[in-house]
């Protein structure tokens, strides 16, 4: 029923809503305190697994590179008789007494230069020499594709561990061939079981 008063042909009663009909409509404070602490709960839950899930893909990279260099350091022993080993760089560095990475980088680019066929570091093979593993741009350091290579680099950012210590004294009972090794993102202390490696 129209009001007789209204100026226009509907009055304002016509638009008034139920209160009630409001009321199941809305969110209280409450809810949507809930929600939104839920919301919170589920992001730091997520945010808690990337860094694993980061890890355990980066050890998986570690395994499958160490996989791939040691089988070329096969096709090496095949063609040359012996690994590929310096007396200054390799046969000095013993996997049980350094757990620092950074001392690990000479012997990392004598290893980078005798599986690529190169000389100081160049990014592009000697001329006439075999190369046995072509390195992706990702396992080399520096990053800068213009600059010489300084170590080969796993994927957690340091250098890989290349030891050919006491390999013209198999009778040692200790490293006869090669290590080659990751210490999964360690960089002190010679606890070896985190470590990736091929021994």
């Amino acid at each position: 029923m129209r009001n007789s008063d209204s100026s226009g042909p509907f009055c304002h009663s016509d638009f008034v809503t139920d209160s009630s009909f409001r009321g199941e409509a809305s969110f209280t404070i409450i809810e949507l305190l809930v929600v939104i602490a839920i919301i919170i709960i589920l992001a730091g839950l997520i945010l808690s697994t990337v860094g694993y899930v980061q890890k355990k893909g980066a050890r998986a990279r570690a395994e499958a590179e160490i996989a791939a260099m040691s089988a070329a350091l096969e096709s090496y022993k095949a063609d040359n008789g012996i690994y590929p080993r310096d007396a200054t760089a390799t046969d000095t560095l013993d996997a049980r007494a350094s757990g620092n990475p950074a001392n690990y980088q000479t012997a990392s680019l004598f290893l980078y230069n005798s599986l690529f066929g190169s000389t100081n570091g160049s990014r592009t093979p000697t001329s006439g020499a075999k190369s046995y593993f072509a390195f992706r741009p990702n396992m080399l350091s520096p990053s800068d594709q213009t600059q010489n290579v300084q170590y080969v680099r796993d994927p957690f950012g340091n250098s890989y561990g290349y030891s050919t210590a006491y390999q013209s004294n198999a009778s040692t009972g200790y490293n006869p061939t090669y290590d080659l090794w990751s210490t999964a993102g360690l960089t002190s202390g010679t606890d070896s079981t985190q470590w990736i490696k091929n021994w």
